[in-house]
Protein backbone atom coordinates (compact mmCIF):
# COMPACT_ATOMS: atom_id res chain seq x y z
CA UNK A 1 0.00 0.00 0.00
CA UNK A 2 1.88 3.38 -1.45
CA UNK A 3 0.63 5.75 1.61
CA UNK A 4 3.02 5.83 4.14
CA UNK A 5 1.27 8.55 6.12
CA UNK A 6 -1.35 6.92 7.04
CA UNK A 7 -2.31 5.28 10.66
CA UNK A 8 -4.80 2.77 10.87
CA UNK A 9 -6.58 2.69 13.53
CA UNK A 10 -7.35 -0.88 16.29
CA UNK A 11 -10.25 -1.65 18.19
CA UNK A 12 -9.02 -0.09 21.04
CA UNK A 13 -8.30 3.14 19.37
CA UNK A 14 -12.22 3.55 18.54
CA UNK A 15 -13.10 2.32 21.73
CA UNK A 16 -11.19 5.53 23.03
CA UNK A 17 -13.10 7.83 21.90
CA UNK A 18 -16.76 5.74 22.37
CA UNK A 19 -18.15 6.67 25.62
CA UNK A 20 -19.40 3.16 26.61
CA UNK A 21 -23.07 3.29 28.74
CA UNK A 22 -25.10 0.29 30.33
CA UNK A 23 -28.30 -0.70 28.00
CA UNK A 24 -27.14 1.45 24.93
CA UNK A 25 -24.96 -0.03 22.42
CA UNK A 26 -22.88 3.02 20.53
CA UNK A 27 -21.73 3.14 16.52
CA UNK A 28 -18.02 2.74 17.75
CA UNK A 29 -18.68 -0.94 19.32
CA UNK A 30 -20.55 -2.12 16.16
CA UNK A 31 -17.88 -0.70 13.14
CA UNK A 32 -15.54 -2.95 11.60
CA UNK A 33 -11.71 -2.12 11.71
CA UNK A 34 -8.60 -3.77 9.82
CA UNK A 35 -6.66 -5.94 12.37
CA UNK A 36 -3.83 -6.93 10.16
CA UNK A 37 -2.55 -4.20 7.84
CA UNK A 38 -0.20 -6.46 6.27
CA UNK A 39 -2.84 -8.34 4.72
CA UNK A 40 -4.62 -5.25 3.93
CA UNK A 41 -5.81 -5.78 0.59
CA UNK A 42 -7.02 -9.19 1.64
CA UNK A 43 -8.92 -8.40 4.32
CA UNK A 44 -10.63 -5.41 2.12
CA UNK A 45 -11.91 -7.45 -0.10
CA UNK A 46 -13.33 -10.48 2.42
CA UNK A 47 -15.14 -7.28 5.10
CA UNK A 48 -18.58 -7.29 4.70
CA UNK A 49 -18.71 -3.61 5.01
CA UNK A 50 -20.14 -1.62 2.36
CA UNK A 51 -18.34 1.22 3.57
CA UNK A 52 -15.25 2.64 4.40
CA UNK A 53 -14.37 5.69 6.10
CA UNK A 54 -11.23 7.67 6.68
CA UNK A 55 -9.66 11.09 7.26
CA UNK A 56 -7.86 13.47 5.57
CA UNK A 57 -7.13 15.97 8.41
CA UNK A 58 -4.85 18.68 6.40
CA UNK A 59 -5.12 22.11 5.42
CA UNK A 60 -2.15 22.23 2.67
CA UNK A 61 -4.37 22.45 -0.39
CA UNK A 62 -5.89 25.48 1.23
CA UNK A 63 -2.88 27.34 2.15
CA UNK A 64 -1.73 26.74 -1.39
CA UNK A 65 -4.93 28.44 -2.64
CA UNK A 66 -4.01 31.49 -0.23
CA UNK A 67 -6.50 30.33 2.23
CA UNK A 68 -7.03 30.01 6.21
CA UNK A 69 -5.87 26.75 7.63
CA UNK A 70 -8.04 24.78 10.12
CA UNK A 71 -9.49 22.34 7.50
CA UNK A 72 -7.26 19.82 9.42
CA UNK A 73 -9.37 20.57 12.56
CA UNK A 74 -12.61 18.92 11.87
CA UNK A 75 -11.99 15.17 12.04
CA UNK A 76 -11.80 13.95 15.52
CA UNK A 77 -14.46 15.88 16.25
CA UNK A 78 -16.68 14.16 13.75
CA UNK A 79 -15.27 10.92 14.99
CA UNK A 80 -16.12 11.58 18.33
CA UNK A 81 -19.50 12.59 17.32
CA UNK A 82 -20.40 9.93 14.84
CA UNK A 83 -18.56 6.89 17.31
CA UNK A 84 -21.01 8.10 20.11
CA UNK A 85 -23.88 8.38 17.81
CA UNK A 86 -26.40 5.48 18.56
CA UNK A 87 -26.60 1.84 16.95
CA UNK A 88 -29.57 1.15 16.25
CA UNK A 89 -32.39 -0.57 13.42
CA UNK A 90 -31.69 3.11 11.52
CA UNK A 91 -28.00 2.53 11.62
CA UNK A 92 -26.08 -0.43 12.97
CA UNK A 93 -22.62 0.64 11.98
CA UNK A 94 -21.64 -3.32 11.12
CA UNK A 95 -21.56 -1.86 7.48
CA UNK A 96 -18.92 0.31 8.07
CA UNK A 97 -15.26 -0.06 7.83
CA UNK A 98 -13.46 2.26 9.78
CA UNK A 99 -9.69 2.33 8.43
CA UNK A 100 -7.84 5.26 9.89
CA UNK A 101 -6.56 8.93 9.23
CA UNK A 102 -3.93 10.43 6.84
CA UNK A 103 -0.97 12.38 8.70
CA UNK A 104 0.88 15.19 6.64
CA UNK A 105 2.05 16.77 9.78
CA UNK A 106 5.85 16.27 8.85
CA UNK A 107 5.16 18.18 5.29
CA UNK A 108 3.22 20.75 7.51
CA UNK A 109 6.21 21.28 9.64
CA UNK A 110 8.62 21.39 6.72
CA UNK A 111 7.13 24.04 5.19
CA UNK A 112 6.49 26.05 8.16
CA UNK A 113 9.80 25.79 9.29
CA UNK A 114 11.83 26.12 5.68
CA UNK A 115 9.68 28.26 3.18
CA UNK A 116 10.49 32.22 3.78
CA UNK A 117 7.81 34.64 2.60
CA UNK A 118 4.64 33.97 1.58
CA UNK A 119 4.88 33.19 -2.10
CA UNK A 120 7.67 30.59 -1.50
CA UNK A 121 5.51 28.86 1.34
CA UNK A 122 2.46 29.08 -1.45
CA UNK A 123 4.73 27.08 -4.10
CA UNK A 124 5.98 24.40 -1.19
CA UNK A 125 2.54 23.92 -0.16
CA UNK A 126 1.20 23.20 -4.14
CA UNK A 127 4.15 21.05 -4.17
CA UNK A 128 3.14 19.17 -1.04
CA UNK A 129 -0.10 18.69 -2.43
CA UNK A 130 0.92 16.55 -4.98
CA UNK A 131 2.47 14.20 -2.59
CA UNK A 132 -1.00 14.27 -0.87
CA UNK A 133 -2.83 13.58 -4.63
CA UNK A 134 -0.88 10.21 -4.95
CA UNK A 135 -1.68 8.65 -1.62
CA UNK A 136 -5.18 9.64 -1.66
CA UNK A 137 -5.42 8.53 -5.12
CA UNK A 138 -4.01 5.04 -4.01
CA UNK A 139 -6.06 4.66 -1.13
CA UNK A 140 -9.47 5.71 -3.21
CA UNK A 141 -8.22 2.97 -6.12
CA UNK A 142 -8.12 -0.01 -3.78
CA UNK A 143 -11.14 0.19 -2.06
CA UNK A 144 -13.42 1.14 -4.84
CA UNK A 145 -11.65 -1.92 -6.57
CA UNK A 146 -12.54 -3.83 -3.81
CA UNK A 147 -15.92 -3.14 -4.35
CA UNK A 148 -16.50 -0.87 -1.25
CA UNK A 149 -17.83 3.12 -1.11
CA UNK A 150 -15.19 5.48 0.13
CA UNK A 151 -16.54 7.71 2.43
CA UNK A 152 -14.13 10.47 3.26
CA UNK A 153 -13.39 13.41 5.38
CA UNK A 154 -11.30 16.60 4.98
CA UNK A 155 -9.33 18.40 4.74
CA UNK A 156 -9.12 20.81 1.57
CA UNK A 157 -11.50 20.28 -1.78
CA UNK A 158 -8.21 19.79 -3.32
CA UNK A 159 -8.56 15.88 -2.27
CA UNK A 160 -11.58 15.57 -5.14
CA UNK A 161 -8.86 15.47 -7.42
CA UNK A 162 -7.29 11.83 -6.23
CA UNK A 163 -10.77 11.09 -4.89
CA UNK A 164 -12.06 11.16 -8.72
CA UNK A 165 -8.80 9.69 -9.95
CA UNK A 166 -8.45 7.00 -7.71
CA UNK A 167 -12.75 5.88 -8.13
CA UNK A 168 -11.90 6.03 -11.77
CA UNK A 169 -9.33 3.42 -11.57
CA UNK A 170 -10.51 1.40 -9.25
CA UNK A 171 -14.18 1.37 -10.21
CA UNK A 172 -13.04 0.52 -13.80
CA UNK A 173 -10.05 -1.59 -12.16
CA UNK A 174 -13.32 -4.05 -10.63
CA UNK A 175 -14.73 -4.22 -14.40
CA UNK A 176 -17.69 -1.56 -13.36
CA UNK A 177 -16.76 1.51 -16.04
CA UNK A 178 -15.68 0.98 -19.49
CA UNK A 179 -13.50 4.33 -19.15
CA UNK A 180 -11.87 5.41 -16.13
CA UNK A 181 -13.98 8.38 -15.64
CA UNK A 182 -16.81 9.51 -12.94
CA UNK A 183 -19.53 11.91 -12.81
CA UNK A 184 -19.47 14.26 -9.83
CA UNK A 185 -22.40 16.50 -7.90
CA UNK A 186 -21.23 19.13 -5.89
CA UNK A 187 -22.82 21.30 -3.26
CA UNK A 188 -20.72 23.69 -3.25
CA UNK A 189 -20.24 27.74 -2.88
CA UNK A 190 -17.34 27.76 -5.41
CA UNK A 191 -16.93 25.65 -8.70
CA UNK A 192 -13.11 24.84 -7.87
CA UNK A 193 -12.69 25.09 -11.12
CA UNK A 194 -9.50 27.51 -11.31
CA UNK A 195 -7.28 26.85 -13.92
CA UNK A 196 -3.96 24.57 -13.91
CA UNK A 197 -1.02 26.81 -12.04
CA UNK A 198 -0.28 24.07 -9.61
CA UNK A 199 -2.34 22.00 -7.38
CA UNK A 200 -4.35 23.44 -4.66
CA UNK A 201 -8.03 23.45 -2.87
CA UNK A 202 -9.70 25.27 -5.96
CA UNK A 203 -8.88 23.48 -8.87
CA UNK A 204 -9.18 19.97 -7.91
CA UNK A 205 -12.49 19.59 -10.39
CA UNK A 206 -10.18 21.28 -13.05
CA UNK A 207 -7.47 18.70 -13.31
CA UNK A 208 -9.81 15.89 -12.57
CA UNK A 209 -11.50 16.96 -16.07
CA UNK A 210 -8.52 17.88 -18.22
CA UNK A 211 -6.57 14.41 -16.74
CA UNK A 212 -9.64 12.90 -18.28
CA UNK A 213 -11.19 11.41 -14.97
CA UNK A 214 -14.19 13.57 -14.73
CA UNK A 215 -16.89 13.55 -17.40
CA UNK A 216 -20.16 15.63 -16.24
CA UNK A 217 -19.81 17.85 -13.14
CA UNK A 218 -22.80 19.54 -11.88
CA UNK A 219 -22.22 22.10 -8.96
CA UNK A 220 -24.93 23.29 -6.82
CA UNK A 221 -25.18 26.62 -4.61
CA UNK A 222 -22.56 28.69 -5.98
CA UNK A 223 -22.21 32.37 -5.02
CA UNK A 224 -22.41 34.46 -7.74
CA UNK A 225 -20.14 36.56 -6.02
CA UNK A 226 -17.55 34.09 -5.91
CA UNK A 227 -17.83 32.97 -9.78
CA UNK A 228 -14.67 34.05 -12.29
CA UNK A 229 -15.72 35.54 -15.34
CA UNK A 230 -13.13 32.67 -17.11
CA UNK A 231 -14.97 29.71 -15.50
CA UNK A 232 -18.56 30.73 -15.86
CA UNK A 233 -17.50 30.89 -19.72
CA UNK A 234 -16.34 27.52 -19.68
CA UNK A 235 -19.60 26.20 -18.21
CA UNK A 236 -21.18 28.33 -20.33
CA UNK A 237 -19.51 26.74 -23.53
CA UNK A 238 -18.88 22.74 -22.43
CA UNK A 239 -21.88 20.65 -22.08
CA UNK A 240 -20.45 18.64 -19.46
CA UNK A 241 -20.51 21.13 -17.26
CA UNK A 242 -23.33 22.43 -15.30
CA UNK A 243 -24.39 24.59 -12.74
CA UNK A 244 -27.43 26.22 -10.35
CA UNK A 245 -26.28 29.32 -8.33
CA UNK A 246 -27.41 29.85 -5.24
CA UNK A 247 -29.51 32.96 -6.16
CA UNK A 248 -31.23 30.87 -8.95
CA UNK A 249 -32.58 28.68 -6.32
CA UNK A 250 -33.49 30.75 -3.45
CA UNK A 251 -33.44 34.54 -4.83
CA UNK A 252 -34.46 34.20 -8.41
CA UNK A 253 -36.77 31.05 -7.53
CA UNK A 254 -36.47 29.33 -11.08
CA UNK A 255 -36.62 26.22 -9.30
CA UNK A 256 -36.40 24.99 -5.63
CA UNK A 257 -33.77 22.85 -3.82
CA UNK A 258 -35.06 19.94 -4.38
CA UNK A 259 -35.91 20.56 -8.03
CA UNK A 260 -31.66 21.74 -8.27
CA UNK A 261 -30.87 18.14 -6.86
CA UNK A 262 -33.29 16.34 -9.46
CA UNK A 263 -31.70 18.35 -12.17
CA UNK A 264 -27.95 17.40 -11.13
CA UNK A 265 -28.91 14.17 -10.49
CA UNK A 266 -30.62 13.65 -14.06
CA UNK A 267 -27.49 15.47 -15.64
CA UNK A 268 -24.93 13.05 -14.10
CA UNK A 269 -27.26 9.70 -14.33
CA UNK A 270 -25.63 7.88 -16.61
CA UNK A 271 -22.25 6.86 -14.48
CA UNK A 272 -21.11 6.35 -11.36
CA UNK A 273 -20.82 9.76 -9.04
CA UNK A 274 -18.77 11.31 -6.80
CA UNK A 275 -20.87 13.21 -4.25
CA UNK A 276 -18.97 16.22 -2.96
CA UNK A 277 -19.81 18.98 -0.10
CA UNK A 278 -18.27 21.70 0.74
CA UNK A 279 -18.88 23.04 3.81
CA UNK A 280 -18.60 26.65 3.11
CA UNK A 281 -21.70 26.28 1.14
CA UNK A 282 -24.30 26.22 4.64
CA UNK A 283 -24.73 29.33 6.00
CA UNK A 284 -22.44 30.23 9.04
CA UNK A 285 -20.63 27.09 9.05
CA UNK A 286 -17.20 27.37 9.84
CA UNK A 287 -14.80 27.04 7.00
CA UNK A 288 -11.52 28.88 5.65
CA UNK A 289 -14.54 30.66 3.31
CA UNK A 290 -17.32 30.97 5.79
CA UNK A 291 -20.24 33.01 4.63
CA UNK A 292 -22.98 34.66 6.59
CA UNK A 293 -25.12 33.69 3.18
CA UNK A 294 -25.46 29.91 2.07
CA UNK A 295 -28.01 26.80 2.58
CA UNK A 296 -29.33 25.64 5.89
CA UNK A 297 -27.92 22.43 7.59
CA UNK A 298 -31.44 20.80 6.86
CA UNK A 299 -30.30 21.41 2.66
CA UNK A 300 -27.33 19.92 3.04
CA UNK A 301 -28.85 16.79 4.56
CA UNK A 302 -31.38 16.89 2.22
CA UNK A 303 -28.55 17.22 -0.85
CA UNK A 304 -26.75 14.10 0.74
CA UNK A 305 -30.08 11.64 1.40
CA UNK A 306 -31.31 12.70 -2.35
CA UNK A 307 -28.24 12.27 -4.05
CA UNK A 308 -27.58 9.05 -2.51
CA UNK A 309 -30.93 7.20 -3.31
CA UNK A 310 -30.83 8.40 -7.19
CA UNK A 311 -27.48 8.22 -8.27
CA UNK A 312 -25.10 5.44 -8.01
CA UNK A 313 -22.40 7.36 -5.63
CA UNK A 314 -18.81 6.17 -5.89
CA UNK A 315 -17.83 7.99 -3.27
CA UNK A 316 -18.99 10.83 -0.38
CA UNK A 317 -16.17 13.64 0.30
CA UNK A 318 -17.08 16.02 2.67
CA UNK A 319 -14.57 18.99 3.39
CA UNK A 320 -13.49 22.36 3.78
CA UNK A 321 -15.11 22.11 7.88
CA UNK A 322 -13.05 23.32 10.52
CA UNK A 323 -13.57 23.35 14.32
CA UNK A 324 -10.70 25.83 14.75
CA UNK A 325 -9.17 28.60 12.04
CA UNK A 326 -5.93 29.47 12.13
CA UNK A 327 -7.21 33.18 13.07
CA UNK A 328 -8.59 31.86 16.11
CA UNK A 329 -12.37 31.38 14.84
CA UNK A 330 -13.89 28.89 16.81
CA UNK A 331 -16.78 26.20 15.99
CA UNK A 332 -17.65 23.22 18.51
CA UNK A 333 -20.58 21.71 16.23
CA UNK A 334 -18.90 21.08 13.28
CA UNK A 335 -18.04 17.33 14.01
CA UNK A 336 -21.57 16.82 15.08
CA UNK A 337 -23.00 18.39 11.73
CA UNK A 338 -20.73 15.74 9.83
CA UNK A 339 -21.45 13.09 11.57
CA UNK A 340 -25.33 13.73 10.66
CA UNK A 341 -24.28 14.21 6.97
CA UNK A 342 -22.31 10.79 7.27
CA UNK A 343 -25.49 9.04 8.76
CA UNK A 344 -27.94 10.24 6.63
CA UNK A 345 -25.53 9.25 3.46
CA UNK A 346 -25.21 5.83 4.94
CA UNK A 347 -28.95 5.39 5.62
CA UNK A 348 -29.86 6.25 2.34
CA UNK A 349 -27.51 4.33 0.52
CA UNK A 350 -28.83 0.88 2.16
CA UNK A 351 -32.79 1.44 1.22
Amino acid sequence: MTTPHFKFYSKQDILYLTRLRRFETKLGERLQVITDQEQFEEKLNKSPARFVLFGIPEDIGVKANYGKGGADSAWLPFLTAFLNSQSNDFLTGEEILLLGHFDFGDLQYLIENHAHGEEEKVEAYRHAVQQIDEEVESLSKQITSAGKVPIVIGGGHNNAYPLIKGASKGLFKAGKLQLAQINAINLDAHTDFRPVEGRHSGNGFRYAEEDGYLQKYCVVGVQENYLQQNVWLDFVNNPFLDMITYEDIFLHEKRNFIQALAHATAFTEDGYTALELDLDVIEDTLSSAESPVGISPMHARQYINFVAMNSKPAYLHICEGATQLSDGRKCETTGKLISYLVSDFIKASII
